[in-house]
Parts: structure tokens; C-alpha cells; sequence
């Protein structure tokens, strides 16, 4: 379930851009509750920190979902990702995946080298330790939610326009698509949002109903934080909700009728 929800979210937020001020700092931390049919399935939260790698004061984020209520007897997740990436470039310094999904478990550590476009991945369930040649400025999956939240490009797209950035997951690098269908309000749990929506082309097949499966809601305000999330899913259909927040950077603006 995590798995699914850090992908669905992870289009929210290259250096070939220039940056504007960040869409986020340190304390930030915000958790969707997650809906599998009518069932209320689990949540998911992400939290961020400040770290320290190879001498630089970078930001740590941690990523965490679990299953609840009659969910978690009939599938339990328990999942943790965390990535470690500089406060200035975005460029991810580490991740961690470490998941438990209904018995299906992976553990695997990276350390990306940004001077020689490499990253080393640690897998501690199968002892081994392999090196990836990687493009410039990929990302992990984690701090491409980050990176794009902050890409000046998500602000300037016309309808039916994308982003396409490099990440680097289960071990292979995919070319990410992000395409912008419009604006819409939605009413939340606190009042009506002006959003952003998105629709993340994904791969269809095991998970996915199709590419266009995924439709994310993103606040159209400076904090660009996901509000809701629906997916089609070979299976059923999934949706999540902001269910609360703290710690954000710029004020979130609710309207008024």
C-alpha cells in the first residue's frame, strides 16, 4: 500500500531551471488517510528533517505507511522510506526503502555519487551490493516529490503539458512523466482548496488499471502539498486525503465562499 502511495504522490513536487524560493522547510510533516473502495485502509505520512552528509546540512525525509482497522488483517503493510538530499541542488546524497507489504519484503540502502553519475545499492536481505551508472540529476523515489514541488516549470505549465524527470527505483532508472490537466476546487475536511491537478503517467500491468490511472490534486498555493490522490488500480480503486499537516513553510489557504 505505502509502495503505492509514495509513487502516487511522489509527482507532487534539473537544475537547468532557475530555483525560487522553496516550497518547503524543515518540520514540514503531513498525513493522507487512505481509502481502498469503502473501506478506510491505512495512512501515510512524510516528514522533514535536517541531516548532516559529506559535511553539508542536507534535508532528511522520512516516509512512513501502515495498514489499519480490517485492512491490516487482510493485507498489513508496514513501510519506511527515507531519503537524504542537499538543501541548495536537490540531488539525493541516500535512500532507504525498507517495506513489508503482506509478506512481500524488500531492504535496500543507496548512496548516490553525484561527481561520477553512480549509485551503490546496498540490499541487506540478499547480501548484496551492486553499482548503477545513473544520468545527472536523477532522483530518488522520494526526492522527486520534493525536487519537483520546487521546479519553476510546475507554475508555467498549460493544460495538457508535462514534466519528464529521470528517477532512480528498483534498481533501474525510468524517465518520470508528470502532465498537468487544469484547475479545480475540491472540499476537504478544511473547506474548499483551490488545486492543482495532475495526472503521473505510471506503468500499467500488475498494479495499475492503465498509464492514465493516477489523478492527484496539488494545493495551488506556495506549498504545493497533495490534497487528494485517486488511482484505478488492476484491482478496485484506491483514494487518499490530506487528513492533517504542520510545519508548512507558507500559509494554507482555505476559500471562502
Amino acid at each position: 500500500m505505502k509502495k503505492i502511495i509514495v509513487l502516487l504522490i511522489v509527482f507532487i513536487s534539473t537544475n537547468s531551471f532557475v530555483q525560487k524560493e522553496d516550497a518547503f522547510t524543515t518540520g514540514e510533516w503531513f498525513k493522507l488517510r487512505i481509502h481502498y473502495g469503502l473501506v478506510n485502509a491505512g495512512y501515510a505520512t512524510l516528514e522533514i528533517k535536517e541531516a548532516t552528509r559529506d559535511n553539508h546540512k542536507v534535508h532528511h525525509v522520512l516516509g512512513k505507511g501502515w495498514t489499519t482497522g480490517m485492512a491490516k488483517l487482510f493485507f498489513q503493510v508496514k513501510d519506511d522510506y527515507q531519503s537524504f538530499f542537499d538543501k541548495e541542488t536537490g540531488k539525493p546524497y541516500q535512500f532507504l526503502r525498507k517495506i513489508d507489504e503482506g509478506g512481500y519484503t524488500k531492504y535496500q540502502e543507496g548512496f548516490f555519487n553525484q561527481s561520477n553519475n553512480t549509485v551503490k545499492v546496498k540490499d541487506y536481505e540478499k547480501n548484496t551490493e551492486n553499482t548503477y551508472t545513473v544520468p545527472e540529476n536523477v532522483q530518488d523515489i522520494v526526492s522527486s516529490f520534493y525536487y519537483l514541488r520546487n521546479h519553476p516549470k510546475i507554475d508555467v505549465l498549460k493544460e495538457g503539458e508535462s514534466i519528464a524527470i529521470d528517477m532512480f527505483f528498483d534498481n533501474e532508472t525510468t524517465k518520470f512523466k508528470l502532465k498537468y490537466i487544469g484547475k479545480e476546487d475540491i472540499k476537504t475536511k478544511f473547506g474548499k482548496i483551490s488545486c492543482k491537478v495532475f495526472r503521473p503517467y505510471v506503468q500499467a500491468g500488475r498494479v495499475f488499471k492503465e498509464e492514465e490511472s493516477l489523478t492527484v490534486w496539488i494545493s495551488d498555493d506556495d506549498n504545493k502539498i497533495p490534497i487528494r490522490i485517486k488511482a484505478s488500480l488492476a484491482v478496485g480503486s484506491l483514494k487518499a486525503d490530506l487528513d492533517a499537516f504542520k510545519g508548512l513553510k507558507h500559509s494554507f489557504k482555505v476559500k471562502i465562499d
